[in-house]
């Protein structure tokens, strides 16, 4: 699962001027297993504001993602965005050999959780729905984060895995990352190997989303690229089928031509959907908001 690159791509692709008028930014502070971790609440000016995001990173060393902020704040959406721990002026350790043992993913998700609840407590969010928004490895982290918190009513997901860990790593592993219109299914990665992929048990939890998400009754929107070679999105489609097939109201939307980084194309669509969700009386799925209370 490639993520410097992204890191460039996130900080590059929303930098561009004149989105409307400048957001207002404010410092946040809010402690997590210990660990005082720094980031920034980016609120739009001018306009109403329709919802709340935590973001959640992918892998690496990630500092807040400023520019992706100031994209939701634009569309009228409050971003919290924070620096990982261990990273920028976050305390704590940074995990970088072990990203993704059950352990990591779950400390990682408690952080994202203590970003929900201080982004709550913020004056004028009460009464707008919060959410963790995220890409890549978030799609790991979000949903266990969600089961923590009374506090998310939705999930925003940019490339981010439906499947356990070692399959996405499988798949990974057989396409070097690579994006592109040839992308193998993740039938024929798991073919091409020689010997049985085994998940060591000292990693922890082989983390499966699905088993997260059949949990929650919020509603969520899971954005891929049909190029994208880094996660097996077809595996991904067919377990959010099945979790729709159980009455879970996740939806999803598939783009052609577009690979992992994809999130500079699709912002439009990630709005809309926030938007519509923010707007509507009832959930799209079932009838019912699908809001935990506060």
């Amino acid at each position: 699962m490639r993520l410097p690159m992204l890191a460039v791509a996130l900080l590059s692709a929303f930098a561009a001027p004149g989105l409307a008028a400048e957001p207002r930014i404010e410092e946040v502070r809010f402690v997590s297993h210990g660990a005082t971790l720094s980031g920034s609440l980016v609120l739009p000016e001018g306009k109403p504001i329709v919802a709340g995001v935590v973001f959640i990173h992918g892998s690496g060393e990630q500092a807040r993602s400023l520019g992706v902020a100031r994209r939701f704040a634009d569309g009228g959406i409050a971003a919290l965005v924070y620096d990982k721990r261990g990273v920028g002026r976050s305390e704590g350790a940074y995990e970088g050999e072990q990203s993704v043992t059950g352990m990591n993913i779950a400390l990682l998700a408690d952080d994202a959780v203590a970003a929900l609840e201080t982004l709550a407590t913020y004056p004028g969010l009460d009464a707008v729905p919060l959410g963790f928004a995220g890409i890549s490895q978030a799609g790991w982290i979000a949903p266990v984060a969600a089961t923590r918190t009374r506090q998310a009513d939705f999930l925003l997901l940019w490339s981010a895995p439906v499947t356990k860990v070692s399959e996405e790593d499988l798949y990974s592993k057989h396409t070097a990352d690579r994006d592109g219109p040839d992308r193998p299914s993740y039938a024929t990665a798991l073919a091409a190997r020689d010997t049985p992929y085994v998940w060591p048990a000292f990693l922890g939890r082989d983390t499966d989303p699905a088993e997260d998400l059949a949990t929650l009754v919020i509603p969520g929107f899971w954005i891929f690229g049909e190029h994208d070679g880094s996660i097996p999105v077809d595996l991904s489609l067919q377990n959010l089928r099945a979790l729709q097939a159980k009455g879970r109201c996740y939806a999803y939307r598939l783009f052609p031509g577009q690979g992992h980084n994809n999130m500079a194309a699709t912002f439009d669509a990630a709005i809309a959907w926030v938007t519509a969700l923010a707007s509507s009386a009832s959930s799209a799925c079932t009838g019912d908001t699908g809001r935990h209370a506060r």
